[in-house]
């Protein structure tokens, strides 16, 4: 090991390049300052190369296959169809590289320092870099950790990334499942459970809860979906053992009427985010975390340590690539003295299922739980227009308001084009709307966006392709 004789000096150092990373250091070179970011794996993180690219490709060439089988009814006539996930993978590997070469270039166009390697804390204002038999030491008059989190699996099950996978190697696959174990009740493990049926998989999804983790009507339609598409769901189970045995995945299952033998090809586990915090060396420099390893962060992003900020799944909350950006750039504002807050209230959440869900807001049951009195209203995608042409009826937009002063809590949508309609949620509850503000405006003629006017038409009983016995359901 070579080791330096000198600190180097530098200004800001970030360790880690995922989305929050680089999102905050192109923000803080934006601002003027001098940025060091450290990196030892590839730039872009997780989310880049092992887990929301990756896995939007899956799902995004399952909906492709998918829809080729619907082309008939539209005059368009394919004599054979099959799925090549060899040239899928082709396709994903080159769009990692197109992507993660964007984001050098960004990096290097905004003067920003990449240096490859672990770091970890020796004192409050200098940090160790080991790559290889190379180490380094450099002291900086601020940092900023955002190093991600790693999915961690049951008690008992060993992860081999062949016939037990998790969210960084189900993409890898280099042949479709025969049968395929999904175990979680997360967005993570909805998408690979529908991806994989769609290319033919036969999937059971082992659900450790007695419901999803949507509003109770976005539940209910999903059940009906995944009931349609012949997905299987078990819930309330547990998974007591898993191993394999003559090329097949066996699992124990536990629920309330005793244990039960299944097995299939393979077994995919949506983990639970552990966060990437024990190297680091914050005992050493004091920095506060909670008993789970998550660092105890203020609104601006700043740790126990002013100077020193957390950003993205290091940090309590949603393992979100958005969660991490919105922070990043908040404390790269931060620490250049302007007024900055990562203020997570209305963080939209997504789930690329076919058909999509997303949503953002109260529930309609965590509404009434902190005492609001509840007023909702639905409309299914049925009814529109548009959706019938496009044939992606399944599907509803559930909007959830307070009775007494009828602003808008929660908006809740499952069917096509939901992640692209719940930005009009988030305005909405980031501008306090009321149901008046919404009914207001004039929505395009046809277009999915007539669905949310309509469900929040339904409020007043106003909706025009609902039966009045469907418009709006009241909660006191």
């Amino acid at each position: 090991m070579v080791v330096g004789d000198l600190a180097h000096e530098r200004d800001l150092i970030i360790i880690g390049g995922g989305p929050g990373g680089y999102h905050a250091a192109i923000r803080a070179a934006q601002l003027g300052k001098s940025v060091t970011l450290i990196e030892k794996g590839e730039l872009g993180g997780v989310c880049l190369n092992k887990g929301c690219i990756p896995s939007k490709v899956l799902t995004h060439g399952a909906a492709k296959y998918a829809s080729l089988k619907e082309m008939d009814q539209l005059g368009i006539e394919i004599d054979s169809i099959m799925f090549n996930l060899d040239k899928l993978q082709a396709y994903k590997h080159k769009t990692i590289n197109q992507l993660r070469d964007g984001v050098l270039t960004l990096c290097k166009a905004n003067k920003i320092e990449i240096i490859k390697g672990s770091a970890f804390f020796l004192s409050d204002d200098r940090i160790g870099v080991e790559n290889g038999d190379q180490y380094d030491i450099y002291r900086f008059n601020h940092a900023i950790i955002a190093t991600g989190s790693s999915p961690k699996p049951p008690e008992g099950i060993q992860i081999d990334h062949e016939r037990f996978l998790n969210s960084w190697s189900i993409t890898n696959l280099e042949i479709v499942p025969e049968k395929l174990f999904v175990y979680g009740h997360d967005y993570v493990a909805l998408e690979i459970a529908m991806a994989y049926n769609a290319i033919g998989s036969e999937v059971v999804l082992i659900n450790e809860q007695d419901d999803f983790m949507f509003d109770s009507s976005i539940n209910r339609e999903l059940m009906r979906i995944l009931k349609k598409k012949q997905i299987g769901v078990l819930k309330n189970n547990f998974i007591l053992e898993a191993y394999t045995t003559d090329e097949q995945v066996t699992i124990v299952i536990k629920n309330k009427t005793g244990t039960e033998e299944l097995t299939g090809s393979h077994l995919f586990i949506s983990g639970s985010p552990v966060p990437n915090t024990d190297h680091l060396g914050l005992n050493r420099i004091g920095v506060e975390t909670t008993k789970s390893g998550f660092i105890v962060v203020n609104h601006e992003c700043r740790t126990s340590k002013n100077h020193i900020f957390a950003i993205g799944d290091v940090t309590e909350g949603p393992s979100l690539a958005l969660k991490a950006i919105k922070q990043g750039k908040t404390a790269a504002e931060a620490i250049t003295d302007i007024k900055a807050e990562a203020d997570l209230r209305f963080l939209p959440v997504i789930a690329h299922t076919s058909p999509p869900i997303a949503y953002v807001g109260l529930t309609e049951e965590e509404a009434i739980e902190q005492g609001h009195s509840v007023e909702t209203a639905q409309f299914p995608l049925s009814g529109n227009g548009y959706a019938a042409i496009l044939g992606k009826k399944d599907g509803l937009i559930k909007v959830v308001f307070d009775k007494d002063n009828h602003l808008l809590l929660g908006v809740h949508i499952i069917g096509y084009g939901a992640v692209e309609l719940i930005s009009s949620g988030v305005f909405s509850l980031e501008m306090g709307a009321r149901d008046e503000d919404l009914l207001f405006p004039l929505y395009p003629h046809p277009s999915l966006n007539e669905g949310f006017l309509e469900a929040v038409e339904a409020i007043k009983n106003q909706a025009i392709h609902l039966p009045p016995n469907l418009r709006k359901k009241i909660n006191v």
